[in-house]
């Protein structure tokens, strides 16, 4: 990888450190070699680490492409069903892609809708091939799960809702017997062995403690004990599983993962969008990680997550878009801004400042993702990870000339502002466009894939709003 230099109007070597002026960076082989000063005048840009996206699901369409916004998430997860089965190649270079166009460097698949066109082992490979020819690092948090395949519970009645075509069709379509926990369990490290390195990392993904045995859950922990690998999953995300906990587990349910060896620094929570303080205060002290995904808790009626009682009660939070970007444009820009401007003070109580806000958009994703707990940082020989922004667009209309550019880039940063994104040295995202595959070509074969599929998954459509309401009937009667 040749050598190569950026000059830095504005340089942010990491979240919360002060901005440098004037200076350039030297990479070479993937890594930062240098950052010296540099004449007044000669930088252009506001250069600054890369975005982490902590959870993901590399999903294959949007909430409006199948009719399902301004669904709560309990009755919106069966719609998914209607998305047909695709190439898990072509899919994860538009997810990925769509990502890296906002300045991702690095994301979480929780991989938990799998196409099913081959054996798992083949399709994680693709997936893997798909993010190393975007050119981001990838997380491949492989989908466990056992339990409550339609509900928190006994779902008789809900089938019993239902008209005998619809019945037969919710029940083919979803309730299927799993896999052992064991062959779960062994699969992910059979994938891991054959896929795992140059920018990959596979990690263990139960969907959720409402969604797995304790069973499961125990065999993750164990086996993740054992190898180091990390665990990545959900965690009281919505109203209905917070009162699905309080009655299965008395002590509490962050007390019964400590219990059992799932609250430490190799697992992350994904929402958390209920946890009551007593939980921050054992999530923080046994050092795991929590991702908050605002746009996505807006968008499925979850709530808003309380990010910044997290911060105060010393919780590791990163974020994520989780496939539900508040425009339908994977907007880490724009995420980022969301839980800032949400979260960040009630008067003149402040809970987040812009510094704490980059490094749960920038650092503690590393975390996640890699297990590196000091990433998101662009010191000499640390990883090349890093943004570039436009900073004439970004201050074409400055009144006064030395606003912050982090300021600028909390009150009004977006996507359009990225000119470039280097991931390990090399330039992913450039001239608006990817460097590494056909964006636009892939989006335009994805739908033409999915509109030609769209007669395979006829009678789930039809069954749909019966089980909808179905769904919202069990949830209401139960809260």
């Amino acid at each position: 990888m040749q050598t190569r230099t950026i000059d830095a109007a504005h340089f942010l070597p990491s979240a919360e450190a002060d901005i440098q002026r004037e200076v350039r960076l030297t990479i070479d082989n993937g890594h930062i070699k240098s950052v010296s000063p540099i004449e007044p005048g000669t930088g252009n840009d506001f250069v600054l680490p890369a975005f982490v996206d902590a959870h993901d699901h590399a999903r294959v369409a949007r909430l409006s492409q199948v009719g399902s916004y301004d669904t709560q998430l309990e009755a919106w997860l069966p719609y998914l069903t209607l998305i047909p089965a695709v190439d898990p190649y072509l899919s994860s270079t538009v997810a990925f892609g769509r990502v890296a166009t906002s300045g991702v460097a690095s994301v979480m698949a929780h991989y938990t809708r799998v196409q099913g066109l081959t054996d798992l082992p083949t399709e994680a490979a693709e997936v893997a091939r798909a993010a190393r020819d975007v050119g981001v690092k990838l997380a491949l948090a492989l989908h466990c799960r056992d339990l409550n395949p339609l509900v928190y519970g006994d779902h008789s009645s809900v089938l019993n809702a239902l008209t005998p075509t619809s019945r037969e069709t919710i029940s083919r379509r979803f309730l299927k017997d799993p896999l052992s926990v064991e062959r779960q369990v062994e699969q992910v490290e059979e994938i891991a062995a054959q896929i795992e390195g140059d920018g990959v990392t596979i990690q263990y993904g139960p969907a959720g403690v409402q969604w797995c045995s304790d069973a499961m859950l125990r065999a993750i922990s164990k086996r993740s004990a054992q190898t180091g690998r990390r665990v990545h999953m959900h965690l009281l995300e919505t109203r209905y599983q917070r009162a699905w906990a309080d009655r299965t587990f008395p002590q509490g349910i962050v007390t019964y993962l400590d219990e059992i060896g799932l609250l430490n620094d190799r697992v992350s929570f994904a929402h958390c969008v209920h946890l009551r303080p007593d939980e921050m205060d054992l999530i923080a002290e046994r050092g795991a990680t929590i991702i908050t995904n605002i746009s996505s808790n807006l968008l499925v009626a979850s709530g808003m997550p309380p990010v910044g009682e997290m911060v105060r009660r010393g919780c590791r939070v990163a974020m994520g878009l989780d496939g539900l970007a508040f425009d339908e444009d994977e907007d880490q820009f724009r995420e980022m801004r969301l839980v800032y401007n949400g979260q960040k003070a009630l008067g003149f109580d402040r809970s987040l400042t812009p510094g704490k806000m980059l490094d749960i958009a920038v650092s503690a994703g590393h975390a996640v993702n890699e297990g590196n707990f000091s990433g998101g940082t662009l010191a000499v020989g640390q990883p090349a990870d890093l943004m570039v922004l436009d900073w004439s667009a970004m201050s074409a209309d400055l009144v006064e000339r030395d606003v912050s550019p982090l300021q600028l880039l909390m009150a009004k940063g977006t996507k359009r502002v990225l000119k470039s994104l280097v991931v390990g040295g090399r330039t992913v995202f450039a001239d608006n466009r990817l460097t590494g595959v056909d964006l636009a070509g892939n989006e335009a074969a994805l739908l033409d894939t999915m509109r030609a599929a769209h007669d395979q998954v006829t009678d789930v459509r039809a069954a749909m709003p019966e089980l909808k309401a179905a769904l919202e009937a069990f949830y209401v009667s139960q809260n």
